[in-house]
């Protein structure tokens, strides 16, 4: 990770180097966080955060179905910190990370008297699975670790503790040779990756786990199905069955890392001519040309940053 020159930390910009926690946070212990995943690109018009308020009202809900009924901030006030962090780091491009987390204070797992930090940082970052993952696709693996059960951990929260699950998945399958693993959640069924959730075409419609398969309602996944919509492919939320992996036309993944990533094997059983098709291929473009800014913005996703310029 190359470092930044400033990190946003309850109200004030600290240098990089000095954002620190102590090690008996509550955090630490008992992973009592919750946190965000957001992209910022390049565009003719400037640095662009690809859908900054919808990120923001995720954390905080996120933070709501852990008991933290108020973060100290509203979401205008953490929209706004996080332009301006873009800006005074002068990135053109870049990924951003806020997090609230229950800091330093009692132990114990009740974290609710303990203090709150709130943290945002940035820095750059390319393609999560790879450039050449967006054309050719990659290898993934159905993981033998289910995905976190309804009524044990809420997966509508992006909450730190949830990514011990998706360590697990992840590592099983980098270990097997994978670039990623797909968790089936407790019935059995398609759940999503390890950080990207999932989508299935067969005979030109797309298939997408609902959110009761213990499924995180990704930003990007919104998006994906609402560019489905404008190019007339019709999205259906759903069960799918992990042996409809094997047999269907396409299957990708969407999230803030991932983008829009191509699946061209699944437990070595090769997807449709076994790189990116045809759906996915039309999706990034659309989502692309919007993100990069070289077709209209008409759905208002972009928050533009204004960079400082230098003096002459």
């Amino acid at each position: 990770m190359k470092p930044t020159e400033k990190i946003w930390h309850n109200g004030r910009f600290m240098d990089w180097h000095d954002a620190k926690i102590h090690v008996l946070s509550h955090v630490v212990s008992y992973g009592s966080s919750v946190f965000e995943g957001i992209r910022c690109y390049s565009t003719p018009s400037g640095p662009a955060i690809f859908r900054l308020p919808e990120h923001i009202r995720r954390m905080v809900d996120s933070a709501k179905i852990y008991r933290i009924d108020n973060v100290g901030y509203t979401r205008e006030e953490l929209c706004n910190a996080i332009v301006e962090l873009v800006r005074v780091n002068r990135m053109t491009s870049c990924y951003i990370r806020p997090i609230v987390l229950r800091g330093y204070g009692e132990m114990g797992v009740n974290g609710t008297r303990n203090p709150l930090d709130v943290y945002l940082a940035c820095w750059e970052w390319g393609q999560y699975l790879g450039e050449e993952a967006l054309a050719e696709g990659v290898d993934v693996c159905v993981s033998s670790w289910t995905r976190i059960a309804p009524n044990t951990l809420p997966a509508l929260s992006k909450a730190g503790a949830n990514y011990m699950n998706s360590q697990l998945i992840k590592m099983e399958a980098v270990a097997n040779g994978y670039s990623e693993g797909i968790a089936l959640d407790a019935a059995g069924y398609v759940s999503e990756g390890s950080g990207e959730n999932i989508f299935v075409v067969r005979d030109g419609k797309i298939l997408t786990p609902a959110l009761g398969a213990s499924v995180l309602p990704g930003i990007t996944r919104d998006t994906v199905i609402k560019l489905a919509g404008d190019l007339g492919i019709p999205v259906v939320e759903a069960i799918v069955p992990r042996e409809l992996l094997y047999i269907a036309d396409e299957v990708f993944f969407s999230g803030t890392a991932a983008e829009i990533t191509p699946i061209r094997s699944v437990d070595r059983i090769t997807i449709g001519k076994g790189r990116r098709g045809p759906v996915a291929e039309a999706l990034q473009k659309e989502f692309f040309a919007i993100v990069n800014g070289t077709k209209r913005d008409r759905y208002g996703w972009l928050s533009l940053v204004e960079t400082p310029q230098p003096v002459a």
